[in-house]
């Protein structure tokens, strides 16, 4: 239909209506002093209810903006053997319509410590160009950069994480995983020192506490893994 029926909201209709029983007679005041109260009554109510209709909408925007704009939407795993080929998978998953971004991941977990403090992190191992494609991380880098993040042996690190540790871009950071070399006398745990590439700030405690990113071959030869990736990030 291309011509527009019914009124329009607040018509002369609505006004003469709600201002028959708004106002009241000289007899009949304490009347009009009641529907007075009752009027302002109900526009508050409303007011409140939108109001926090739209916080709450709001929030919850920004709550899962955050979440799935670190955390990949699926999870590509290996069932038999380790997936070694990798960027082939990544490449044809990423030709797929809809999808963004199809990123191999490197995950394990390590002690981070510094001279002035230490604290359990999730270290995930990316390459530098899928970072660059990630707003959560590449558009909220507070200091530091990720030029030259694959060819380096560099570290992003959260803003919580490098207040807690006491350090800055271009400092140190030392990395302990449980899981190292075996040796006669067992396995020994890995440790190694990083240079901090980067603080990031997302904005939640969780990710910018606990998150480490570094690139994804050191994060290959750091936690032992011979060419395979923990999986592929959709």
């Amino acid at each position: 239909m291309s011509e527009k029926t019914g009124t329009r909201p607040f018509s002369w209709f609505e006004w003469m209506l709600s201002l028959r029983y708004l106002r009241a007679r000289r007899k009949e005041g304490f009347i009009s002093v009641i529907a007075g109260f009752s009027f302002i009554g109900i526009l508050l109510g409303v007011a409140t209810l939108i109001i926090v209709m739209a916080v709450m909408n709001g929030f919850r925007q920004e709550l899962l903006e955050k979440i799935l704009g670190l955390n990949g939407h699926l999870l590509v795993q290996p069932l038999d053997a380790p997936l070694t080929d990798f960027e082939a998978v990544a490449e044809r998953i990423s030709k797929i319509p809809g999808i963004r971004l199809a990123a191999p991941v490197v995950e394990g977990q390590a002690l981070a410590s510094s001279p002035f403090g230490s604290s359990g992190v999730l270290v995930r191992g990316w390459r530098g160009a899928d970072l660059r494609k990630l707003p959560s991380i590449a558009d909220n880098l507070k200091q530091g950069t990720l030029a030259g993040f694959d060819e380096g042996q560099g570290v992003l690190i959260g803003r919580r994480l490098a207040d807690q540790l006491t350090v800055h871009a271009g400092e140190t950071v030392t990395l302990v995983a449980p899981r190292g070399a075996v040796t006669p006398m067992g396995t020994m745990p890995r440790i190694k020192t990083y240079k901090i590439a980067g603080v990031f700030e997302i904005g939640m405690s969780e990710y910018d506490l606990g998150f480490m990113f570094m690139p994804l071959t050191e994060a290959q030869a750091y936690f032992n893994r011979s060419g395979d990736v923990t999986a592929i990030e959709i």
